[in-house]
């Protein structure tokens, strides 16, 4: 019987996996194709803080474009409620808990010797560099200042950013003492605004690229403090009177034409039918420093309550994802991890379990339960759990909140106010 119930099952895997394939196969023009994948991130961005997620002030229609040709996930997490361990967790496909990854950084010269994400824990980018992927990282890497543990020597074939966690957004500002690397070279005179900067790098890998398979990963440092804009971009908001509200605004608006321009050239190059796009936050807004919101959401950056971890969630790929969609269960940054495996055809790798799930099952509506029955947080003394449509949440008191039996009140649409 046990025999009899193991070949049923391996059936049932077998004629899914077909399934999947056939689709994809339509798709694409070739069960075989392996699509490129851009994973966009977005440093501190609020919850509330783009116009498909209600943003009324600040207009960001490249981001949103995302939504509308794709998947917008009402209740997309990060993993964590700070920037270091939320990256981790990315690269990983796991809860960064799991190798010891809790805390931030603080700049390069006071963290331990041995912060980053270890050698041990394969990155996303080395495992699609084995499988004949091109790669790229532009931006914020903050998962490791040593040897061994920077992007080029962590899968990326190419590097143009930072490694620490936050500086000017003008490269050549006297007071920046975390410099402008390309691969392991500091770069001297560069002019741009950085956010224009990492733009300009990430259309120029995709058109080097175009040939074969890639993954480019912009991990932008926006809207992380300091709060710095150029008048170009802040103009573009005269009907903000709050100065730092309206700086905040050109930053996200600069960050918006940035994705817009990775976008654009994904179609010219006639790309978007060959392109899994991904853009999320690390966490929630800091919203007393940079005027971030995180409405309707209870919390801030570094809170376990929804407002630190729950993040604007989208993702696009034209002629596989149905345009417009809403997605209601919760995911996962990881599950971003998992999804771009199966999507270049990996489908395993000796002795590494994820945390992550792949994600286009369940938008193709072949599955239709929740992608996880529960999901875990901890930051230092906070943990918290998402299980059955509930929030655990223990800071300091411990409470259970079934969110299937919260009001409408309670629990506005697309939004909770745990």
């Amino acid at each position: 019987m046990r025999s009899k119930t193991i070949r049923q099952f391996a059936s049932l895997v077998a004629a899914g996996a077909l399934a999947w394939g056939a689709h994809l196969g339509i798709a694409r023009g070739a069960a075989n194709a392996k699509p490129n994948i851009v994973v966009i991130l977005a440093d501190d961005l609020g919850y509330a803080d783009l116009g498909c997620q209600g943003c009324k002030d600040i207009r960001t229609p490249h981001i949103d474009s995302i939504a509308r040709n794709g998947v917008r996930f009402t209740d997309g997490y990060a993993t964590h409620p700070v920037c270091s361990p939320s990256r981790a967790g990315l690269m990983s496909g796991k809860y960064q808990q799991r190798f010891g990854f809790e805390h931030n950084s603080g700049p390069e010269r006071f963290a331990a010797p041995n912060f980053g994400q270890p050698r041990t824990v394969p990155t996303l980018a080395e495992k699609l560099k084995t499988a004949g992927y091109a790669t790229c990282m532009v931006g914020k890497w903050h998962i490791g200042f040593k040897e061994g543990l920077r992007p080029w020597e962590r899968g990326f074939d190419h590097f143009y950013g930072f490694l620490g966690g936050a500086r000017s957004y003008y490269p050549n500002s006297p007071r920046e003492n975390d410099p402008i690397l390309r691969n392991d070279a500091p770069v001297t005179g560069e002019k741009e605004y950085l956010t224009d900067a990492f733009a300009r790098e990430a259309v120029g890998f995709i058109d080097r690229s175009k040939n074969q398979p890639f993954f480019l990963y912009v991990a932008f440092n926006a809207v992380h403090s300091p709060l710095e804009a150029t008048n170009a971009y802040e103009d573009r908001f005269p009907n903000i009177t709050d100065p730092k509200r309206r700086t905040y605004a050109g930053m996200l608006s600069a960050m918006d034409d940035a994705v817009g321009r990775v976008l654009e050239k994904l179609r010219q190059l006639g790309l978007e039918e060959r392109t899994l796009v991904f853009f999320y936050s690390d966490n929630g807004g800091p919203t007393p420093q940079t005027t971030s919101r995180n409405d309707p959401l209870r919390g801030t950056k570094g809170q376990l309550f929804e407002g630190g971890i729950r993040v604007p969630f989208l993702a696009q790929w034209k002629g596989v994802i149905p345009a417009g969609m809403v997605y209601p269960k919760p995911v996962m940054a990881f599950d971003i991890h998992a999804t771009a495996l199966a999507a270049a055809g990996i489908s395993s790798l000796q002795g590494q379990s994820l945390d992550g799930v792949n994600l286009l099952p369940f938008l193709l509506g072949q599955r239709r339960e929740s992608p996880h029955e529960s999901l875990f947080w901890r930051a230092g003394p906070q943990p918290g759990l998402f299980k059955n449509s509930g929030i655990f949440e223990p800071p300091g008191t411990s409470k259970l909140l079934n969110m299937d039996n919260l009001s409408a009140r309670r629990r506005p649409k697309g939004g909770c106010t745990v």
